[in-house]
């Protein structure tokens, strides 16, 4: 088993002993106090020396335990101890890695120093309260400042040594905050505001030491920094270069990290705090283009991606990085990627963060409640939304494309809801936001941005709900072989009954006729698709009309005569078969050997028809079957009086393939 040497002073030197200790390696950790041992895991592969290692004795360490590697992870700031385990490691031939943190960028507004004496001598001609956290060891060269004891607080570990260097320097009980870092923006800025700091002096500690914090609220305290100067650094690797070597050379294995996290609207003003900071922090960003420009921090890696599948194959081909955020817009659980993306990383560790949905701030901002909205989308997917807004008193639409804004309005026109009312929300949460209001009619011809929301309000929902609508609703007609067959509204009605559709099954309805069985099973499996296949030409342009009038987007006429042309259609869940043109046994062979557990439904009239039905009832195995006669009969006036007019009866077989459903 290979043997790793980490010197951990700081954060990532903790994260990297942690990510060390469930890896296949022994591990021995070196920090300078016992309190910095009880920040360190439990691990059975993983020995602590907890106390300060001149460089003779780090010497004498190296050459008994024979280590593969030694990784330096100290502070940027602790020069001489980088320069003793140097020294020990060419002492010994042992490899020496050193792990380094980046330098933050330089900023106008802030003092830089070369170290502390010129800090000393730079705030000794200052006025004003000094927050001093540069830790306990620089301590005794601040005490030189003319008014020391009153003017300067100092934040330091929670440790004895530390308070002790506290009172030798002469500094006040009540001048001492004893905490453990990093400290969050808002924390730092509480520190500041609670001692009146006028001056904040700290080190470049880079991210993982929260510099970034400290300069964020130092500028909302309206205090002034000063940074003292990093010594010179030796030549080394970052932190996920160095996993990435440890995993191709130790046969360590690397769980990346990913917060999949709900941008809202798109302005950072609209995000979460949780989310902000997850961004913030990611070693690398993940997303669409236009949310990567919105959100990355100047030199923050990004990669351009939307496909769950591509966004998965990057994080796990990208060891270099261990932390990832994937910005999805809007909310994580609305119409979102972040569906199909989460089963793609079970080799990862994956947090979701929610967003603001465009729903609820477009509601927020026409002051509305969202409580009874149905909410669909037809951006990136294909989505007949004329049902949705005949059911429903209001509809709330992701719209994407060029003119998809336009077509949607023209699409509820046509379909005669050109008078329901349309709120469109363009830019949200952006200095530019745009909220049109306005009839579908009125607004069909407008200029909307490609990707935008709409609210559809119908004070009128009057979309029918039950089966079995009234057959004059249909489009009839007559070609060389007489009146296109149609199933009946009454033994429509039971047909359906029988089918038990859902509103994601996928139908065949075979010998389809007018289409007025397909055409109520595309209204009632709204979120499924129906297949409808005849062979008659005549038919099949029925068909098409009255796919037209219903806007039965999930409709699909297929020309032909079954079972050969249905040999390529998708797994059928339910088929109804109003005509078989003597194929019955050969289409029920198919509707079973596409799907054993089908349901179907069949209607005959003829004696030739209901001996065949029976046979293959007895032939084929099925779970449950039915059949019922059902005789419909119409009135008829004759002079005075109504008389009834009998139908042929209509024999209905129900066949459930497979286990009951």
């Amino acid at each position: 088993m290979y043997k790793i040497c980490v010197f951990a002073g700081t954060t990532e030197g903790r994260e990297l002993v942690e990510f060390l200790s469930s890896q296949p390696v022994d591990v021995t950790a070196c920090v300078a106090t016992e309190y910095g041992e009880t920040l360190l895991p439990a691990a059975d592969n993983l020995t602590v020396s907890a106390k300060q290692l001149p460089v003779d004795e780090i010497t004498r360490m190296l050459a008994k335990d024979a280590f593969d590697l030694v990784i330096d992870a100290t502070h940027p700031y602790a020069a001489s101890v980088t320069e003793s385990i140097s020294a020990a490691c060419h002492a010994t031939g042992t490899e020496y890695l050193r792990l380094l943190r980046d330098a933050s960028k330089l900023s106008s507004d802030v003092v830089y120093l070369p170290d502390t004496a010129a800090a000393v001598e730079f705030l000794d001609g200052t006025e004003g309260n000094i927050l001093l956290t540069t830790g306990s060891k620089e301590l005794a060269k601040f005490s030189r400042l003319s008014g020391f004891a009153d003017r300067v607080y100092a934040r330091v570990l929670p440790m004895e040594a530390s308070l002790e260097a506290c009172r030798a320097a002469g500094l006040k009980t009540s001048h001492v905050i004893a905490m453990q870092g990093p400290f969050p923006e808002e924390m730092n800025l509480a520190m500041l505001n609670a001692v009146s700091a006028a001056w904040l002096v700290t080190k470049d500690g880079g991210e993982p030491g929260g510099f970034e914090a400290k300069v964020a609220a130092a500028r909302k305290a309206g205090t002034h920094l000063v940074v003292i100067g990093r010594p010179a650094q030796k030549d080394g690797v970052s932190f996920p270069e160095t996993i990435e070597l440890l995993c191709t050379r130790f046969g360590c294995s690397h769980k990346p990290h990913v917060d999949i996290l709900g941008i809202g609207p798109g302005n950072c003003d609209a995000m979460t705090k949780e989310v902000y900071q997850a961004i913030k922090q990611a070693d690398c960003l993940i997303g669409a283009r236009r949310m990567l420009t919105a959100v990355a921090a100047p030199g923050q890696p990004v990669h351009d991606a939307i496909a769950p599948g591509d966004i998965a194959d990057f994080i796990l081909a990208h060891r270099e990085y261990r932390d990832f955020a994937v910005v999805m817009s809007g909310d994580v659980g609305f119409f979102s990627g972040t569906k199909k993306l989460l089963p793609l990383l079970e080799a990862c560790e994956v947090k979701v963060l929610p967003g603001l949905s465009s729903l609820v701030y477009l509601c927020a901002r026409l002051k509305i409640s969202y409580e009874d909205v149905f909410t669909t989308s037809v951006h990136g997917r294909q989505h007949n939304i004329v049902p949705d807004v005949r059911s429903h008193s209001r509809v709330f639409v992701l719209v994407g494309g060029e003119n998809g804004m336009q077509e949607l309005c023209r699409s509820l026109t046509g379909a005669g809801l050109g008078s329901v009312q349309v709120s469109i929300g363009e830019r949200l949460s952006y200095p530019d936001e745009k909220i049109t209001q306005g009839t579908a009619e009125s607004l069909a011809e407008g200029a909307y941005e490609a990707l935008s929301v709409a609210l559809i309000e119908n004070d009128c929902p009057d979309a029918v709900v039950t089966h079995g609508l009234p057959d004059n609703m249909f489009q009839r007609g007559a070609g060389a072989d007489g009146v296109v067959p149609m199933t009946k509204s009454e033994v429509r009605a039971v047909c359906l009954s029988k089918l038990q559709l859902t509103e994601r099954s996928v139908c065949w309805d075979i010998g389809a006729g007018t289409g007025s069985v397909a055409i109520e099973m595309a209204l009632q499996a709204k979120k499924g698709q129906v297949y409808a296949i005849e062979r008659k030409s005549t038919a099949v342009e029925l068909l098409n009309l009255n796919k037209e009038k219903f806007f039965a987007e999930n409709l699909f006429v297929i020309s032909g005569c079954a079972p050969a042309a249905c040999l390529e259609l998708p797994v059928p869940s339910h088929a109804f078969i109003g005509g078989s043109s003597c194929n019955m046994r050969e289409i029920l062979a198919l509707l079973l050997d596409k799907n054993p557990n089908i349901r179907i439904v069949a209607t005959a009239i003829s004696l030739e028809s209901i001996a065949e039905l029976t046979s293959c009832m007895k032939e084929f195995a099925w779970s449950e079957t039915e059949v019922i006669s059902v005789q419909i009969a119409y009135d008829k006036k004759a002079g005075a009086y109504h008389l009834m007019t009998g139908q042929n009866p209509i024999y209905i077989f129900t066949m459930q393939a497979g286990a009951n459903r």
